[in-house]
């Protein structure tokens, strides 16, 4: 862009205020903007549309953002209307969901936003009363100039405020949270009403003059090529338009070989696919499965670890000198995301120009991606971020994006490509399995002092697969003198990803399920166990690798207290409490689960408690309770049904018949709790998730004695 900020901001002045400015690269804090940013616009009526930068997939992404602006802005809530930013990093940053980042990335940097249009619109009336800007207040979108009784309506005031000079973000006070209005508020999720009413355009609702349909069929094992496929009887096909074979490359993220039909309605190109009778090239993916992955990780187990990824003390030789031992092997399989959307997106190239409408977490990889694929220049490929039913990482992943671009260049016309059910449980990107076989011993009193995992893991092109390593510092690192974590691992042509808490979602499954283990061989309490393991430190480590002990006592506590754990002794037969607890996404949480296991092994979940600390403020309580009781959900889910095997190189899942989620019939109460702490606000998407699933196993084992350490839960071993 070359418009300079000033003209850009006079341009506008003349009908609304628009507040932009450049937030400084990271890491040169007081250098000069690179582009310009555009938030906030304040129209002659008053009304405030504030653009929400990044992607929207139900995390309730495009309400905060815009929360934290309007708060500092000091405008009424009913006179905010939202909108979807255009994909421009150039003018707004980064632009993406996951990780649970939203919150820690925008928390100072957008309530500054809001602190600089109220800013700009005091200086504004201000200057048109002729009074020091100093004795002016705003409230409720309004300026105030008390000695004089004068008030304006910021839509009064707007283009004057345009052409005011851009303060110093860096130097505005902002509230203090007692005064806050906005932030703190249960505010519905913005769009609510229109998603309950079938009215949200997600991106399977995309419509364009004449767009196409389009369907694309991909080789059961991964990467394959086409050997063969009847093009000409699916175009004979009614409604079909065209039918190819798309060569594709060997990148696992990018456009794989496959066959296209594009019709008049996906039902037609649907049947067209249908006699294309594709045949595949061989392909070295082929030979694997998870049969051959369990027995591998088994043989590796019994030899010495590849990689020594830590090693403290001399876990060893205090495993020979302890007073109890217990050996265990943990498993975890492949998951599929299994979005409510499946994966879609329309694409329009015309006159060397590529516009793409996608429900996309990534909007700017997969732009990129689309642009070196079919070989365009950055410019000329233009993304808009369409609401996403659903994301979970898979979105992260743009292989349906460029897809629809390679067929709707073919087509010459406006294409929706849509995956089948089928095809978006066949295709993941999945969450990797993993095998922990770990050795705990303890002293005369219970203390655990050797910890041993050699833990059995994936590598693709020699290097760790997608969000398959352990991070050395996993809890119970640094809590145990002697500690070593050995690394094998095993090569795997499957597409692997990040699924909500990645990485966390296994790992807590393991380490919460072994320390009660390990509690139960010392015959103490779980909780106590857990706490005394913790000891009386502040915290470990520095930075990013920091973990603070007493932030998660604090939420031990409190679970413990909302659930009633101290009178779990007075529950009936078959009826149990579990807990554990995780660190992930700056997150700490503590859930307690009960359930009830009748003599058949069905398996009743009565309730479930969570105590969460995320820092000193909740932006929205409603839906940070909503984020925290579907992360739970999602992993009970897991737990109880859900497992992708791999066989011959290929997916063995069809649909929800092969793929079961859980049923709202199924879903137990979930009771949220939070913790207030002298710290900044973080994320809720994904830290809530991975402690569920041992808390849930954990009450199993108290209500049958039956220890849980393979998923999904095999009910039949829990008949009385």
């Amino acid at each position: 862009m070359t418009t300079s900020r000033r003209d850009f901001l006079k341009s506008a002045a003349a009908t609304s205020l628009i507040l932009s400015f450049s937030l400084p690269s990271r890491g040169s804090a007081d250098g000069p903007p690179t582009a310009l940013n555009a938030y906030v616009r304040v129209a002659p009526d008053g009304l405030v549309t504030i653009a929400s930068r990044n992607p929207e997939i139900g995390q309730g992404v495009a309400t905060m953002l815009p929360m934290l602006i309007a708060e500092e802005l000091d405008v009424e809530w009913s006179q905010v209307h939202i909108e979807q930013a255009a994909n421009n990093e150039a003018m707004y940053g980064r632009q993406l969901t996951g990780g649970s980042s939203a919150t820690p990335r925008n928390w100072d940097e957008l309530r500054r936003v809001g602190a600089a249009a109220r800013h700009m619109l005091v200086q504004a009336a201000a200057l048109g009363w002729g009074v020091p800007a100093p004795e002016c207040t705003t409230e409720r979108g309004r300026v105030r100039h008390a000695p004089s009784g004068r008030t304006a309506g910021y839509g009064e005031v707007a283009a004057r405020a345009g052409r005011q000079p851009i303060p110093d973000l860096a130097t505005l006070p902002l509230k203090d949270p007692k005064n806050y209005r906005i932030i703190g508020q249960r505010i519905p999720q913005n769009g609510v009403e229109k998603i309950v009413a079938g009215k949200m355009a997600f991106g399977i609702d995309v419509r364009l003059p004449g767009m196409l349909f389009a369907t694309y069929e991909k080789a059961p094992v991964f990467g394959a090529k086409v050997a063969q496929a009847d093009v000409a009887a699916a175009g004979a096909v009614k409604g079909v338009r065209k039918a190819f074979i798309v060569e594709g490359g060997n990148d696992i993220d990018g456009l794989l070989p496959g066959v296209a039909v594009v019709a008049d309605s996906w039902w037609a190109a649907k049947k067209g696919r249908e006699r294309l009778q594709a045949k595949w090239a061989d392909h070295p993916t082929s030979s694997q499965s998870s049969v051959a992955f369990a027995k591998r990780a088994s043989e590796l187990s019994r030899g010495e670890p590849l990689t020594i990824a830590r090693n403290d003390g001399d876990a060893p030789g205090a495993m020979k000198a302890a007073a109890k031992t217990l050996d265990a092997a943990y498993a975890y399989p492949f998951l599929a995301h299994a979005t409510m959307e499946p994966q879609n997106c329309t694409a329009h190239f015309q006159d060397g120009r590529m516009e793409i409408w996608a429900p996309t977490q990534f909007p700017e990889t997969g732009r990129q991606l689309v642009a070196k694929t079919l070989g365009l220049k950055l410019e000329n490929v233009v993304v808009h971020m369409v609401r996403a039913g659903g994301g979970f990482g898979r979105r992260a992943v743009n292989d349906y994006m460029v897809e629809a671009a390679w067929i709707a260049r073919e087509a010459n016309a406006p294409v929706q490509l849509i995956w089948s059910r089928e095809d978006d449980l066949q295709h993941d990107f999945y969450r990797p399995g993993g095998f922990h076989f770990l050795k705990g011993g303890l002293d005369a009193a219970g203390n655990i002092i050797s910890w041993q995992n050699h833990f059995v893991t994936y590598t693709a092109s020699g290097q760790f697969a997608n969000d398959t390593r352990m991070n050395d510092t996993e809890f119970p690192a640094r809590f145990i003198p002697n500690y070593r974590l050995g690394v094998s691992s095993m090569p795997l042509g499957v597409p692997v990803g990040p699924l909500r808490a990645p990485i966390s979602n296994g790992m807590s499954f393991v380490m919460q399920s072994f320390i009660d283990e390990l509690a139960h061989l010392a015959g103490q309490d779980p909780l106590e166990y857990r706490l005394k393991l913790l000891g009386d430190r502040e915290s470990v480590g520095e930075g990013q690798q920091a973990y603070s002990a007493a932030r998660m006592r604090g939420v031990l506590r409190l679970v413990a207290e909302k659930s009633g754990w101290a009178q779990r002794s007075k529950l009936p037969k078959r009826t149990a409490m579990g807990i554990a607890f995780h660190y992930s996404h700056r997150g700490y949480f503590a859930e307690v689960a009960q359930v009830t296991v009748a003599t058949d092994g069905r398996i009743k979940i009565d309730n479930v408690w969570v105590a969460g600390d995320v820092g000193r403020q909740i932006i929205n309580p409603l839906n940070a309770e909503n984020q925290v009781q579907g992360a739970v959900l999602d992993g009970i889910s897991t737990a109880l049904y859900q497992k992708v095997l791999i066989e011959n190189g290929a997916a063995s899942v069809g649909n929800f018949d092969t793929y079961p989620l859980l049923r709202i019939s199924d879903a137990p109460p979930v009771q949220v709790h939070f913790l207030p702490s002298d710290n900044s606000p973080t994320g809720l998407g994904e830290p809530a998730l991975p402690p569920i699933v041992p808390a849930l196993t954990n009450a199993i084992f108290a209500a049958t004695g039956v220890r849980i350490r393979n998923l999904p839960i095999d009910t039949d071993s829990l008949k009385a």
